[in-house]
């Protein structure tokens, strides 16, 4: 047991315990794609992301042939709903002789499914209970993201709707462009040409991997309600859809080798080993944008634990700093500073700076323009800002109405302390506005 501990303890410090500038750029390398591992591993082991794809999975399967009747319906419109049944053939396959009888169940419910018919009532609750999934989908990856908050109603609803239409036109065109192509009689002569009939025949094993990846890629282009770069994502898709594609080699080898569960659960077999599947799925989605998190954000890896605690004297300065370059840029008309832009700048995780950024917002001190995601410029003018209220804004940030200095229990000789500190900090500050601050010159960190 003591062996396992020092084990621990040394990895810990061999990933965590030196500073990435204090090493050799492979060294460097290394220790960053070990802390990615570590932060996700960590962010399995405390089990929120395995609790959101058991959440996922129950709402999918609600949701799954409301779904597929609203894609179903559009693709028919523009003549390519056939391609639905070979994908969830393909999706379905490592269910084997199972995934076949679910996909003509639920192929089965969606015809009875008249989308026409229903009424305003009836179209309604479909298209709530596919906006439902969306939403649910949306709080996840926010939650991997770190933001704090869903898209307003209006753009809700327009990003969600194109995620119906466009998405499934694009995929199940991609789809149909594909097989085209490939019973083309040029691609039949190409295969007979040596070296392109191999590298057809390479590029045709690897493209349901490249589909996958595009398709993971798109989701979390889309989804999180925050810029998500394409770099990102792709590094993201690409550990994903390798990892469900190998999974699905994997799942299929269990399901045709073990015969015990079909004995244990007889019919509810099929239900059991669906749900399964559609939870594994969903886990992979949620590593995958983790790893496009951490991906975009490599100041996420400079701490061992998922959200920075940071000490009281760290908050002030970095208060300080965010005051002094989002005035800087303002005072000079530079472009605002969005809170990626400033965790990149000061190298420090995403979450603290946009906990300070809500504080300074909430006081009165900076406002938010109207892009997606917000910009930050000053609410008031730099030289009626003082140094004292942004600091009493730092040391007062979190206080609940219900918990405060005044309401804790009073002690003669602890007040006359804290009198003391407010008076020290009053002296050593005086009346120094962030307007002498931005004139400081450069920030260096």
């Amino acid at each position: 047991m003591q062996r396992l501990t020092d084990l621990k303890t040394n990895f810990q410090h061999l990933v965590w315990g030196e500073a990435l500038s204090a090493l050799t750029p492979w060294r460097a390398r290394l220790v960053r794609m070990l802390r990615l591992f570590s932060a996700v591993v960590r962010d399995l082991g405390e089990g929120q992301l395995t609790l959101r794809a058991m959440s996922l999975v129950y709402t999918t399967l609600l949701s799954l042939v409301p779904l597929l009747a609203l894609s179903f319906s559009v693709l028919k419109a523009f003549g390519v709903h056939n391609q639905i049944r070979p994908t969830l053939l393909a999706f379905l396959a490592p269910l084997g002789d199972k995934g076949a009888e679910i996909t003509e169940q639920m192929l089965g419910f969606v015809s009875n499914i008249q989308v026409g018919v229903l009424g305003a009532i009836g179209l309604g609750l479909l298209l709530y209970t596919v906006t439902a999934l969306l939403q649910k989908i949306e709080l996840t990856f926010n939650y991997v993201w770190r933001v704090k908050h869903l898209r307003p109603l209006s753009q809700r609803f327009s990003q969600y709707l194109s995620v119906l239409t466009v998405g499934p036109l694009l995929v199940f065109s991609a789809l149909g462009i594909t097989a085209a192509l490939m019973n083309s009689g040029v691609m039949q002569t190409l295969l007979a040409i040596e070296p392109f009939g191999t590298l057809i025949e390479i590029t045709a094993r690897l493209l349901p991997y490249l589909l996958v990846i595009a398709a993971f890629a798109m989701l979390y282009l889309l989804m999180p309600n925050t810029r998500v770069r394409f770099s990102a994502a792709l590094t993201g898709a690409t550990v994903a859809g390798v990892l469900w594609q190998s999974l699905g080699w994997g799942f299929a080898v269990f399901i045709s080798t073990s015969t015990q569960y079909t004995a244990i659960y007889a019919s509810f077999a099929i239900v059991i080993v669906s749900m399964i599947w559609l939870y594994l799925n969903w886990l992979i989605v949620l590593i995958g944008a983790s790893i496009a998190f951490y991906a975009q954000y490599p100041a996420q890896l400079t701490t061992r634990e998922r959200e920075a605690v940071l000490s009281n004297r760290v908050k002030e300065k970095l208060a300080l700093l965010i005051m002094t370059l989002i005035g800087r840029h303002f005072h000079t008309q530079q472009p605002a500073w969005s809170q990626e832009g400033l965790a990149s700048r000061l190298n420090v995780p995403l979450v603290p700076v946009g906990t300070l950024l809500t504080a300074l917002t909430r006081r009165g001190l900076l406002t938010e323009t109207a892009q997606v995601p917000p910009c930050y410029l000053p609410a008031r003018a730099l030289e009626t800002v003082t140094l004292r209220e942004l600091l009493e804004t730092v040391r007062s940030s979190g206080e609940e109405t219900q918990l405060v200095t005044d309401g804790l229990p009073h002690e003669p000789a602890v007040d006359a302390v804290i009198a003391r500190i407010d008076t020290a900090i009053d002296d050593a500050l005086g009346k120094q506005t962030l307007r002498e601050l931005t004139g400081t010159g450069e920030i260096k960190v």
